[in-house]
């Protein structure tokens, strides 16, 4: 995607920080693997695996991806700015160098954006990787 990118034009304007903000993409993708692993091994079979795009379509779809957490209702804004998806949009959007696009919501977790697009992926791994390989010594035996 970033060679389209590149190709269409795009430069980031946040010097190296790009790279940051690559590599916090990575992380919280290394973090949302093990969820997707230990929600594989719950399912019986390969159509039910299936199924579970319905599990990840909310987690993408109440961030602030798309709308920001403040013309949300209360509880769902609450909900968005405390996505983990949320944390790293935003610390990618400063690192990329996005004008207007950083400015942080007046909650904790979105004045904290790049810390915790950092801390998201340990917390949800340290919860993940070992409820997965749980599950599979359970299947191996």
């Amino acid at each position: 995607m970033m060679l389209t990118a590149f190709a269409m034009g795009w430069r980031p304007d946040g010097g190296l920080g790009f790279l940051g903000a690559f590599g916090l993409l990575l992380w919280l993708r290394f973090a949302l693997i093990w969820i997707g692993v230990w929600l594989g091994l719950l399912v019986p079979n390969p159509e039910a695996a299936g199924g579970l795009f319905a599990v990840a379509f909310p987690l993408t779809m109440i961030s602030s991806i798309f709308v920001a957490p403040q013309l949300m209702p209360d509880w769902l804004g609450w909900l968005a700015a405390w996505n983990p998806i949320s944390s790293t949009a935003a610390a990618s959007r400063e690192l990329f160098g996005v004008p207007g696009e950083a400015v942080a919501g007046d909650s904790w977790v979105e004045q904290h954006a790049l810390l915790m697009a950092g801390v998201w992926p340990v917390i949800l791994t340290a919860i993940f990787l070992p409820l997965a390989v749980r599950r599979f010594q359970k299947l191996s035996r």
